[in-house]
């Protein structure tokens, strides 16, 4: 019986890996500021803000903390949200959830827990790539399960980053699973495909969802370790590239490709609707978007023109 030893020691673990990320990504803007002395920008830091889920009817309906750095020296916009949110499913976020997933008696007991993290990082260096990463535990009286993932968002394709990446994954899930890193990563490339543009957002990684094997503990523990492949993958990546310098045609590429990967967040993630659906916090669940993208329109040959969106 999952109950709420089981709830608190995931929703703490989400807390601990979002002050850990936070303090990396801090100290990365610290270094950038020792190595980097002709640049006078402070280094960035993130400030806190609380956030409240609406219930639709007055009852406590939780909410979460959003950690957000903005036009630091490395990172141009990085946010690392945490919640745990709480109440009755409306109707439509029950109808999300069981499109995918049988819950007996959901609609007659909607009532649920969720505890996560949440994470995108859109660097300033467009050499360095975007990442997000998410990590999660939802809970009906009727079912509970993990789910979450990394991938890895260059504007540039580096080959070199893009094998490390994966390497560190697989190292990660070949711990608690041989079969675990290929599974999560062709979902990965499946789930994030966007099909109106028929690409791929990014170079991939892992993702999974509806993991319960029956044994708490250990589905925890991979879960636990899709953190700690993020920090051990991505860390020596920004540092590989921070002090990297690029051109106007960089930047303009990575505005680009910012525009799919709002696309994609906007139109088919489904944290997006779930969060969205179930009252959580707008600002919250648009963090994800980047501070500035572009998008190339051709309308009948005549000459692409860029439309700027702000954020």
């Amino acid at each position: 019986m999952i109950g709420e030893k089981e709830k608190k020691a995931a929703e703490d673990w989400f807390k601990s890996l979002r002050d850990r990320i936070c303090q990396e990504f801090e100290n990365i803007e610290i270094l950038h500021q020792k190595l980097e002395t002709s640049n006078d920008t402070h280094p960035g830091r993130f400030k806190r803000k609380e956030t409240k889920r609406d219930s639709g009817n007055n009852t406590d309906g939780g909410g979460g903390v959003m950690s957000i750095m903005r036009n630091g020296r490395v990172f141009e916009k990085v946010g690392v949200n945490v919640s745990a949110v709480y109440g009755q499913l409306a109707p439509e976020a029950q109808a999300s959830i069981t499109a995918r997933k049988k819950i007996p008696n959901l609609s007659k007991d909607p009532r649920f827990w969720a505890s996560g993290i949440s994470l995108v990082a859109h660097m300033k260096n467009p050499l360095t790539p975007a990442i997000h990463l998410n990590t999660r535990m939802f809970w009906t009286p009727h079912a509970w399960w993990f789910g979450g993932g990394t991938d890895l968002n260059p504007s540039i394709v580096n080959d070199e980053d893009t094998k490390f990446f994966h390497e560190v994954l697989k190292k990660f899930c070949d711990k608690h699973n041989k079969d675990y890193y290929s599974k999560f990563k062709d979902w990965a490339d499946t789930y994030f495909f966007i099909p109106h543009r028929k690409v791929a957002r990014g170079v991939g990684g892992i993702f999974y969802d509806d993991l319960t094997s029956g044994n708490w503990g250990k589905d925890f523990e991979f879960t636990k370790d899709v953190g700690n492949a993020f920090v051990e993958a991505y860390i020596p990546i920004i540092k590989k590239h921070f002090l990297k310098s690029w051109t106007d045609e960089d930047k303009k590429a990575q505005e680009v490709k910012r525009g799919l990967y709002a696309e994609f967040n906007l139109v088919h993630d489904r944290g997006t609707k779930f969060g969205l659906q179930s009252g959580h916090n707008v600002e919250a669940v648009l963090m994800s978007l980047p501070p500035t993208a572009q998008w190339l329109l051709y309308i009948r040959g005549l000459r692409p023109f860029l439309l700027l969106y702000p954020q």
